[in-house]
């Protein structure tokens, strides 16, 4: 069993969810979202993130604006839609219900 391989599929499946709750709290642009995985250990690549924000706008979750930057060329910023918000409101009922059960199972003593 490649243990690599696991960890970076279970990653991979709340990625989405983590970048969604980052763009909760404000609009940021790719390497603010970038900076904000990384500073929680859950390092991503670009080419892992470009596309799924891309995906996350065409499914309405996201919207983006394009803004001057002082340090080099246009950044385009994305926030979270309503859709978006109603999305993430399901991922977070599902993530905690997940967890729990997780935590639950993992912690629970052997009964004899």
């Amino acid at each position: 069993m490649n243990i690599e391989n696991t960890k970076a599929q279970m990653r991979k499946g709340i990625l989405e969810f983590c970048i969604l709750s980052i763009l909760k709290e404000r609009d940021c642009y790719t390497s603010e979202i970038l900076d904000e995985l990384k500073s929680v250990k859950l390092v991503v690549v670009e080419g892992t993130v470009y596309p799924l924000l891309t995906r996350l706008k065409n499914d309405d979750y996201l919207a983006y604006r394009w803004e001057e930057s002082s340090s080099g060329p246009p950044r385009k910023y994305y926030k979270l839609t309503e859709t978006g918000q109603q999305f993430l409101d399901e991922l977070a009922k599902t993530w905690y219900e997940l967890s729990n059960a997780v935590e639950e199972i993992t912690t629970k003593k052997k009964q004899r």
